[in-house]
């Protein structure tokens, strides 16, 4: 294991360097396989997270394997070589602590949180589901089960089913427009077979990320993390990921008997790689973040169309969405559908700036607040280090809001508001004779 020269990291992408000023330390190291480590010390909490991150996700996998990257996050927690599933529940449960996981279109990560005396459990915890599950045929029969209902209950959560659909107009049945859950062929198909060939394809240590933050030593840490996921061998397989076509503008309405119909509407977006990621952070804010925004203002407030709207940023390595979303009655489907295209088209006029001003206000309110815990903090240097090789502090942020002025944001409007980037997807008591993809007009 080695640990970076200090501020190396930042200091070759352009940060400030490694602060350590008042109670936080922040170290980067390379364990001896290749896995790279982030720590922060926040000597306040009393809490420790650890967060193990693999550049592997539903984006990843081909037809015959879709869901396998979600179905194996569950099957790490069934039982290892030498703990049962009940041991692992009893362990964290018996500190108090915290241990799951979560699947996106692009990643799987592993986290343990837990008391900063008990940190070494987190650690071991973590090790043993990651390195030494069984794997179990039964337990594969069983998650089967579980993984088919899991999907009937998304499909019977419209709010939640809808972005998947959105996703589906956006990209197709393949790439970003799979579903994490998978498909049910794809998930009764699975094998032990199957899932260690894709364990040995796509957990591999140069793609992989560990970060940590709390009340913990970071030497110490490094050192046990060496200790175990450090010595996992590197694995054969991998290679650049596919880049996501786009075949322009998306039509997709699905009639179900629900009481509302739930919608989301937008335009393509952007790469998290983009350097108008922070611009369109705060465009979004403006258009849909916050009972304060317009769209929320416009259709909840003023006009009790809708109890739910607000506008959303997915944002992957080479492309995007930016859309918003309402639940609304079938009768008013289409005028909620005009005012939100109104306030897209709306946003190509400009904005003022003290509009501007008070987005970024709130954008830097809510960032700050959400990074006082241990999880959010090691959420974000884990994703710092995957995505962009780098440390970006809490000032650095803050930094990049406040460079935003009005003419970046007249930019990415005109970059991004078009009449052919449109996409649409409804779900409920609703079809094309209702709404049809010729009336999607953007206004101004």
């Amino acid at each position: 294991m080695r640990e970076e020269p200090r501020g190396f990291a930042p200091e070759m992408n352009g940060s400030r360097g490694v602060r350590e000023r008042g109670e936080n330390m922040y170290r980067k190291y390379t364990l001896d396989n290749g896995i790279r480590l982030v720590v922060e010390r926040m000597e306040h909490l009393r809490s420790v997270t650890m967060g193990v991150w693999y550049d592997v996700g539903a984006r990843d996998e081909t037809v015959g394997e879709r869901g396998i990257s979600h179905f194996l996050e569950h099957m790490h927690f069934k039982g290892t070589a030498t703990r049962t599933a009940q041991d692992i529940a009893d362990q964290i449960d018996g500190v108090g602590g915290e241990l799951n996981a979560f699947t996106s279109r692009e990643g799987t990560t592993f986290y343990a949180k837990v008391l900063d005396t008990e940190w070494k459990l987190g650690v071991e915890l973590l090790h043993d589901i990651l390195t030494q599950s069984t794997l179990a045929e039964q337990e594969i029969e069983k998650e089967k089960q579980i993984i088919l209902e899991e999907i009937k209950m998304i499909e019977d959560t419209p709010d939640e089913h809808v972005h998947d659909l959105f996703n589906e107009a956006a990209w197709g049945t393949l790439g970003l427009g799979q579903t994490i859950l998978g498909a049910p062929e794809d998930i009764r198909a699975i094998t032990r077979d199957r899932l260690t060939d894709y364990i040995a394809h796509h957990y591999r240590p140069e793609s992989t990320v560990i970060g940590a933050a709390g009340h913990v030593d970071p030497e110490e840490l490094a050192a046990v993390m060496n200790q175990g996921m450090g010595s996992r061998g590197a694995s054969g397989g991998g290679g650049p990921r596919a880049l996501q076509g786009w075949d322009g503008p998306g039509f997709h309405i699905r009639t179900k008997d629900l009481a509302e119909v739930h919608l989301c509407v937008g335009v393509r977006g952007i790469s998290y790689l983009d350097e108008d990621r922070y611009t369109l952070s705060v465009l979004n804010t403006v258009l849909g973040s916050g009972v304060s925004s317009r769209l929320f203002q416009e259709i909840r407030e003023k006009r009790a169309l809708a109890y739910s709207v607000y506008s959303f940023v997915s944002s992957y390595r080479d492309s995007g969405l930016f859309a918003a979303y309402a639940g609304t009655s079938p009768e008013h489907t289409g005028e909620v559908v005009q005012l939100i295209l109104r306030e897209f088209g709306r946003l190509r006029q400009g904005i003022e700036l003290e509009v501007l001003e008070r987005a970024k206000a709130q954008l830097k309110g809510n960032l700050i607040l959400g990074l006082e815990s241990s999880n959010s903090r090691m959420s974000q240097l884990a994703r710092n280090e995957m995505y962009y090789r780098r440390r970006y502090t809490l000032e650095d942020l803050i930094a990049e809001i406040d460079a935003v002025t009005v003419g970046d944001v007249q930019r990415i409007v005109d970059r991004l508001i078009r009449q052919d980037a449109i996409v649409f997807t409804a779900l409920g008591p609703i079809d094309e004779g209702t709404l049809g993809q010729d009336e999607l007009t953007l206004e101004c």
